[in-house]
């Protein structure tokens, strides 16, 4: 239904730096309530969720209907992608009927494979190998409560998954600090890192170390979606990588706590620091609604950057 002309978000650096500044600022006037346009008004979004989620599924389908919009919830049982037609095939066809797709699944070639054969805006709900919509929703989480990024420590604690990789792309679009601290074994993207580690980004083995003079303290459960089997082994190399109130107090004293969720306390977070006054997971979580709201604006409802 749309033209060649569209844009995709699959990661961070789809976006410029001065664009990524004024969809989080588009984002921030979202949350305060003074963006009041219905841009997406008889537009639709198909969903499609490979991998379950709480937080994905309903900030998009509010989000969509909030701006105007229409979303359509499809399971692997409600599309024939879980039967087997080919991803090019689904994108060709769910073009001709909707505006936008949004996907979560897990091979980030299935999301490049189905922008490249779609006419219409693809957003990258999650892969395997980026989670980009998190990343954009803390940022904000940091915006909100820190006034800026710039001059920042960032610090990423736990395994270097998906979301140690783009935060990796926003460091690298946006100049911050970013120490991730990951057991050896579980480093981050190894092409991501040679691509756009550049000089702000550093990967370290000690959690104290990333967390010394920290803003921000980042971490995310040991065994994300689809490693459930590898849980008591991650146990082992996650070992001394628990964010607790002493990893806490090695960060600044305004440091804030973010966790994409869901959390497991007792395993990657302690419980006095996830319900404790640093943290800011709720606001984080709130975050995916305004910034992914935004990207639909820009993406499917003309909304301008800038």
């Amino acid at each position: 239904m749309s033209d060649a002309t569209h844009r995709d978000f699959l990661a961070i650096p789809d976006f410029t730096r001065p664009e990524l500044i004024s969809l989080l600022d588009l984002a921030e006037r979202m949350r305060k309530g003074e963006y009041t346009a219905k841009p997406l008004a008889g537009k639709s979004l198909a969903m499609i969720f490979m991998k379950s989620s709480t937080r994905t599924r309903v900030s998009f389908e509010v989000g969509t209907w909030q701006l105007g919009g229409h979303a359509l919830f499809l399971s692997p049982r409600d599309v024939q992608l879980g039967r087997g037609e080919p991803i090019a095939d689904t994108a060709r066809v769910l073009s001709r009927y909707v505006d936008g797709i949004m996907i979560r699944t897990f091979a980030h070639s299935e999301v490049e494979e189905l922008a490249r054969f779609a006419s219409v805006p693809v957003i990258n709900g999650l892969t395997d190998l980026l989670h980009p919509c998190q990343i954009l929703a803390d940022l904000l989480t940091v915006k909100q409560h820190l006034g800026t990024w710039e001059g920042k420590k960032i610090a990423w604690i736990g395994d270097g998954n998906n979301m140690a990789n783009s935060w990796i792309n926003a460091s690298y679009r946006l100049g911050f600090q970013l120490v991730l601290a990951c057991p050896e074994g579980y480093d981050p993207d190894p092409a991501t890192l040679a691509r756009e580690g550049g000089k702000n980004v550093k990967v370290v083995r000690d959690p104290a170390e990333a967390a010394k003079g920290a803003d921000v303290i980042n971490t995310d459960v040991w065994a994300s979606m689809g490693q459930e089997e590898e849980q008591a082994k991650r146990e082992v190399a996650f070992a001394g990588y628990e964010v607790d109130k002493k990893l806490m107090s090695g960060a600044n004293k305004s440091a804030i706590f973010l966790h994409c969720l869901p959390a497991h306390r007792g395993e990657e977070v302690a419980a006095d620091v996830i319900d404790g006054p640093q943290s800011r997971v709720w606001d984080e979580a709130e975050n995916r609604l305004h910034v992914q709201k935004a990207l639909m604006a820009v993406l499917m409802g003309n909304e301008p950057l800038g």
